[in-house]
């Protein structure tokens, strides 16, 4: 069976998804993997290069919040979280997205004669 081509997200699109993910619940970066890629029926995979220095940004910018914690196989891990700016950042960036969308499904459209 073929893999599907590798596509790379638009600037913004991992924060959304991370941000719209963290807004059901607290998780660490593997779940957060896990939860995109199954939620996304594997046609997005995000990798670790790209997860955790994401993650860095938004902590450092006052858009998710993280404690250690203990994973469900005992091991140590950042549990994040998002924040009261993550929530309202994440409604301004959806809102931005589904009007870049309806622009972008406009100029698709059939022509019409």
């Amino acid at each position: 069976m073929k893999s599907p081509e590798r596509k790379d997200l638009f600037p913004g699109a991992l924060e959304m998804m991370i941000l719209q993910t963290l807004s059901a619940q607290p998780l660490h970066g593997y779940a957060l993997v896990q939860h995109i890629q199954r939620n996304s029926n594997d046609l997005l995979q995000v990798e670790e290069g790209s997860l955790y220095p994401a993650l860095q940004r938004m902590l450092k910018s006052g858009l998710v919040q993280a404690d250690w914690g203990v994973s469900s196989t005992g091991r140590r891990v950042r549990i994040y979280e998002i924040s009261e700016a993550g929530a309202m950042h994440l409604a301004q960036e959806v809102r931005s997205f589904e009007r870049m969308l309806e622009g972008i499904r406009l100029v698709l459209a059939p022509v019409k004669p």
